[in-house]
């Protein structure tokens, strides 16, 4: 379905493995994977971000091997 943009749109910023798609689209399938252990407020990105956290505590326990396999889409 073709896609219809009312609006501005801002992309500030795509990084080597980074995909922007507008439009038809059949499959994105990603091309690298990876985990990040983040406390509250502490991955927030955007233009005027104020955060106000009083207590954060992160668990960063994980006792599986494997999480993603994309290996067959590169």
């Amino acid at each position: 379905m073709p896609a219809v943009i009312v609006g501005a749109v801002k992309v500030t910023n795509v990084g080597g493995n980074g995909t922007i798609n507008v439009g038809d689209v059949l499959q994105i399938a990603p091309k690298s994977t990876n985990k990040s252990n983040l406390g509250g407020g502490g991955g927030n990105t955007g233009d005027f971000m104020m955060t106000n956290t009083v207590l954060s505590v992160t668990n960063s326990f994980d006792p599986d091997i494997i999480d993603s396999n994309n290996k067959a889409n590169n």
